[in-house]
């Protein structure tokens, strides 16, 4: 029987950056304000402003589920509620 024989994948570049994958231990690094939908984190921002114009758009989309900012460092949680419609 002959023996048979594996050929290894070459790789282009040894010293080019290898991606790092994140786990759940090992997560990436989050900005300051973080979005949260019904209690679950979905984003994280480095301003409130652009916290809340994405909790706004998903407020206005989803009326019914609970969007709020929850501010990393003083550990305090905004609340974002629909807009009024004017008739």
């Amino acid at each position: 029987m002959a023996a048979r024989q594996i050929k290894m994948p070459v790789k282009d570049n040894p010293e080019q950056e290898v991606e790092e994958v994140f786990s759940q231990r090992k997560r990436p690094e989050r900005g300051r304000y973080l979005l949260q939908v019904d209690g679950q984190t979905k984003g994280s921002y480095a301003t409130f402003e652009t916290a809340q114009a994405a909790a706004l758009v998903i407020k206005k989309n989803y009326p019914i589920v609970q969007v709020s900012v929850y501010d990393s460092v003083d550990n305090s949680n905004t609340l974002v509620e629909a807009p009024v419609a004017l008739s």
